[in-house]
């Protein structure tokens, strides 16, 4: 199993950023996904969660009206759509495979909201 983000970068406060999880080695479509954030010297969070269809989404209060999780299941790949960034959304952005047992986390990419 492989996951994969790319698509983290520096930005200014207001600005967006498209962030893609690219995976391999299992069915894809059968699983639901989710992003998740950790800023230094604070606890991982979830900040997003989609189903394996991509009909039912569900977005921490930090985050809602600002960012759209979605999913291609063609190309096994879920997207995190980040618009209106503030300096507090700042953290490394991982993806996570629901898959049974303890599931598979991307390496991670950095997302910096700075003036």
């Amino acid at each position: 199993v492989q996951v994969v983000e790319s698509g983290g970068g520096l930005v200014q406060p207001g600005g967006s950023l498209r962030l893609s999880c690219a995976t391999s080695g299992f069915t894809f479509s059968n699983y639901a996904m989710s992003w998740h954030r950790q800023a230094p010297g604070k606890e991982r969070e979830m900040v997003a969660h989609i189903i394996n269809t991509g009909s039912k989404t569900m977005y921490a209060d930090s985050v809602k009206g600002r960012f759209t999780i979605s999913r291609d299941n063609r190309k096994n790949t879920v997207y995190l759509q980040m618009n209106n960034l503030k300096p507090e959304d700042t953290a490394v952005y991982y993806c996570f495979a629901r898959l049974p047992g303890p599931g598979y986390w991307g390496q991670g990419t950095q997302v910096t909201v700075s003036s």
